[in-house]
């Protein structure tokens, strides 16, 4: 099964989870107080800086044939592709075997696309920073990443 196909294939589970009702449980996170030497919560912190660092930086995002933001679907879940700089672009169309294809894009603050243009869309939709490189991250639409409102455990979902 190819890329394509796959992508199809979870949006098309997905979709029918929403449908009916089953989408995604609403949980509760409890997270422990900070232990020195702890790794878990070394992860965390690596997290939080990861997380700093991308609201801070101005990323490329494709746009699609519409002139929309391009986005890709795996997991159920749709992800708006970010990448931080044009090598890492041709890295992801080189993956794609697309290398040909010209890619437009728009330059865009992270803060702004997790706080204003996440919040916008009506399906839920995280960010995918440098899909197809070794230092990819996700940011999955989840509390404390993007706006409650927009958040799959956030207060819509509740």
């Amino acid at each position: 099964m190819g890329f394509d196909e796959e992508w199809g294939r979870l949006r098309a589970e997905a979709a029918g989870r929403v449908a009916s009702g089953t989408a995604m449980p609403s949980a509760v996170v409890v997270i422990p107080p900070p232990v020195d030497g702890d790794p878990l919560e070394e992860a965390r912190e690596a997290a939080r800086l990861r997380l700093a660092d991308f609201r801070g930086r101005v990323v490329l995002v494709p746009l699609d044939e519409a002139g929309g933001l391009w986005t890709a679907q795996l997991g159920g879940l749709d992800w708006i592709c970010a990448f931080s700089g044009e090598e890492e672009l041709a890295r992801f169309a080189e993956a794609r075997g697309e290398a040909g294809h010209e890619w437009t894009y728009r330059r865009v603050v992270g803060a702004r696309l997790l706080d204003e243009l996440v919040p916008a869309l009506d399906f839920p939709c995280g960010v995918a920073l440098n899909a197809a490189g070794s230092e990819g991250a996700v940011f999955p639409p989840v509390r404390g990443i993007v706006p409650d409102t927009a958040a799959l455990d956030g207060q819509v979902a509740a």
